[in-house]
């Protein structure tokens, strides 16, 4: 049973510099122990070497009092108190909301409502899912529930002299039998005054208790508005115009534009009294607003702001789990590269809370570095999609077993979701963090990433490389820079998700003369943004295309973060197949199988990779992930897509089963032959080529490639042609 759950402050650290760790307690004795190991191999499958993990003594190493540490989820906007706000004895509120889940309990739209001092008002969709006013502990209310996923109007107005309270409720579409607008008029106490000091909520209000916030509103939110007077009908109207009439102004105590500084996590006042706000576990930007038609041509935010002035907020975003430290650690500068963990004990339960220890600027020895596919992790960051989809069996292709990670998580939706889970109202999680704990980027985890990576470690530590290791965060901040170092850079089984300033320094890299050895499937295949400020997060919107658990809806493919198209890399004319030859092709989940060298192995240009392999020997017909090297995800050799003229093929999988499936990028109509036995197209293509600068790249097209390393002790024909290229890599000499 999982007792322990942690994370750190950063995913990488260079000998020196300090990293701090965030431990919370979910059962289990009220003592833990820590110390730091560093991980070689990680998990403990009976075809590997089992779990290695080296203790390295560090002044951490000890006992620690555990702990609960709770994360407190849901989207919101919170602007500050203020003297105009404690002195607003009548109040107008309104904005135009696109409610997901109405009719799930109390939500809050707008307001000062506070639950542990029941003080203030606030617009909310009460449990029925119709329009309310609640102020102080009265409640006026439409009675007509809102429909799910359309624009309306909504709107309260309260005069505190005559204690007049009018209620708005338009749809900006209407249908036939449905009547679903109201304008509801009625009476509360005169003289209402605020609670003084509260501050102004947008998508939910102040909790009681240990809960900082509560009552969180799902949808969407645009122009919302907060005037001082109770507005006529036709001032409602008039305010909520993309600018709020100049003839208002004097009335207004915020009016706010969610389409300005959408990168960032402030929501602005345009009023002029500067009522700006901050956004709170980064609700989703850059959504399509109440006027959005899709007219412009690139249907994205930068180039039209008023089409895309929403917020989609959800009751359970979550950016950092604001956990207090347990333990800092200064990383030692004698400690080598490497991938390291605080370890931590309970009697119960052994977690490690991952981390990568770089090499010291200017002081690393090795030639070769490893590329943590971080980013790719942080996608699949605390995947439960094997808990809430019903066809998740039958797209295996096996049964399910589910693992500790999946109780746990299970458990503790707390946690959040990965990047192909579905938030609570059923929009697509489109941000992820790692500010939080990652329960399957673990030793001992299933999922095709961290664990699969590993065995590139184990690898290179059997025979004895000398192996830096960097994340994808480090080449995204640094680019070129974070390579400069190596001549050799060596993948994972499953770069999946890379943003614009990593391709940018692997294309360069590998043009400049590096070499590059993607070991994997699947990789380079969705952009994603990292954000310009908060540290940790990353974003991806999947759009149009791509083999996708939940598609972006229209108007909504461009990352938020910085403004640049989401989706597929094969979308915006960089395939994976010009950086490293072969792209995404087929998909499948029951078991995996083998290679045989093509006619090209012959050439000479590749005899150094095939050396010590016969000819018609079967290349990795075994192996740690379904029994052989080429699984789960292939990539194949094409030109249409950018694979180079003039790269060979050196070997192709082959008897693959019908549970291998062609992936629907691929398929322009609809049509029976998809499997792996009758579709040509379901293969992985082992290609190499080399580039005018020296360098060159080898490519396995596969994610269990990794997983078949291990097999006999390292001593087997996938490690041999791992090996070999390794060693040519390594040697300076250029690639003609």
């Amino acid at each position: 049973m999982k007792t322990l759950a942690g994370y750190t402050d950063r995913i990488s650290v260079a000998p020196g510099e300090r990293i701090r760790f965030m431990v919370s307690r979910e059962g289990g004795e009220a003592v833990y122990r820590a110390r730091i190991v560093r991980l070689i191999s990680g998990e403990d499958h009976p075809g590997g070497p089992g779990l290695i993990e080296r203790p390295v003594p560090s002044p951490i190493d000890g006992a620690y009092p555990a702990r609960h540490q709770p994360i407190h989820v849901g989207g919101c906007a919170v602007v500050p108190p203020g003297r105009d706000l404690d002195r607003l004895t009548s109040f107008t509120v309104q904005a135009m909301v696109w409610p997901t889940t109405p009719g799930r309990g109390r939500q809050t739209i707008l307001g000062t409502w506070n639950a542990a001092t029941a003080r203030g008002f606030a617009l909310e969709l009460d449990e029925a899912g119709a329009l309310a006013l609640r102020l102080d502990g009265a409640t006026v209310g439409t009675g007509v529930p809102l429909l799910p996923r359309a624009w309306y109007l909504v709107a309260a107005s309260y005069d505190g002299r005559s204690g007049a309270v009018r209620l708005t409720q338009q749809p900006l579409l209407r249908h036939a039998h449905i009547d679903d607008g109201a304008v509801v008029k009625g009476r509360m106490a005169k003289g209402w005054t605020p609670d003084k000091g509260a501050p102004y909520l947008m998508a939910a209000h102040g909790g009681a208790g240990a809960r900082p916030r509560e009552g969180h509103f799902n949808g969407k939110i645009a122009r919302p508005r907060l005037a001082n007077r109770a507005l006529s009908e036709a001032q409602v109207r008039a305010a909520n115009n993309y600018r709020p009439p100049a003839a208002l102004k004097g009335a207004w105590v915020g009016a706010w534009d969610f389409a300005l500084e959408t990168p960032t996590t402030r929501v602005l006042d345009v009023s002029g009294r500067r009522r700006h706000g901050t956004l709170i576990n980064l609700p989703t930007r850059a959504m399509i607003g109440p006027t959005w038609q899709g007219l412009h041509v690139a249907h994205d935010w930068p180039s039209d702001p008023e089409g895309h002035d929403a917020i989609h907020f959800h009751d359970d975003d979550l950016y950092d789990a604001g956990w207090q430290t347990d333990f800092t650690l200064t990383v030692p500068k004698d400690w080598p590269s490497g991938v390291y963990a605080a370890r931590l004990e309970n009697g119960h339960d052994a977690e490690h809370v991952v981390f990568f220890v770089r090499a010291r600027k200017g002081k690393t020895k090795a030639r070769a570095v490893f590329l943590a596919s971080t980013a790719t992790y942080m996608a699949y960051a605390n995947f439960r999609i094997m808990n809430t989809r019903e066809k998740y069996e039958a797209f295996q292709g096996s049964l399910l077993v589910a693992g500790p990670e999946d109780v746990f998580l299970n458990d503790h939706p707390e946690y959040g979701d990965s990047t192909y889970g579905l938030h609570s109202d059923g929009s697509g999680v489109s941000i992820t963090s790692r500010l939080r704990p990652i329960v399957n980027m673990r030793p001992n985890t299933p999922l095709w990433a961290f664990a699969g990576d590993m065995y590139v470690i184990a690898w290179a530590d059997a025979l004895g490389y000398e192996l830096d290791v960097i994340t994808d965060e480090d080449l995204h901040r640094e680019g070129l820079r974070a390579l400069a170092p190596y001549h050799v850079v060596l993948t994972g089984c499953h770069p999946e998700y890379t943003s614009g300033a990593m391709w940018d320094a692997l294309e360069t890299f590998t043009h400049r003369g590096g070499r590059l050895m993607y070991l994997g499937g699947n990789g380079f295949y969705w952009r994603v943004a990292y954000h310009l400020d908060l540290p940790g997060v990353m974003e991806v919107r999947r759009a149009e295309d791509g083999t996708r658990a939940w598609a972006a809806e229209p108007g909504q493919y461009t990352m938020s973060f910085t403004g640049e198209y989401g989706g597929m890399w094969r979308r915006q004319e960089r395939a994976p197949n010009r950086l490293v030859g072969i792209g995404f092709t087929a998909q499948g989940f029951d078991k995996g199988s083998y290679y045989m060298r093509a006619a090209a192995s012959e050439d000479p240009r590749v005899a150094f990779i095939v050396q010590g392999v016969g000819r018609d020997d079967r290349i990795g017909d075994f192996g740690n992930a379904g029994g052989g090297a080429a699984g789960q995800e292939l990539d194949r050799f094409e030109p249409l897509l950018g694979s180079p003229p003039h790269a060979l093929v050196v070997a192709t999988s082959v008897d693959h089963t019908d549970y291998m499936l062609i992936v629907n990028e691929e398929l322009i109509g609809l049509h029976a032959m998809i499997g792996g036995t009758e579709n040509p197209n379901v293969r992985a293509d082992m290609t190499f080529f080399e580039l005018p600068g020296g360098g060159a790249v080898f490519s396995t097209g596969s994610i269990s490639w990794p997983s078949s390393l291990p097999t006999n002790n390292f001593d087997n024909n996938v490690a041999r042609i791992t090996k070999n290229v390794l060693d040519r890599f390594l040697d300076p000499k250029p690639f003609g």
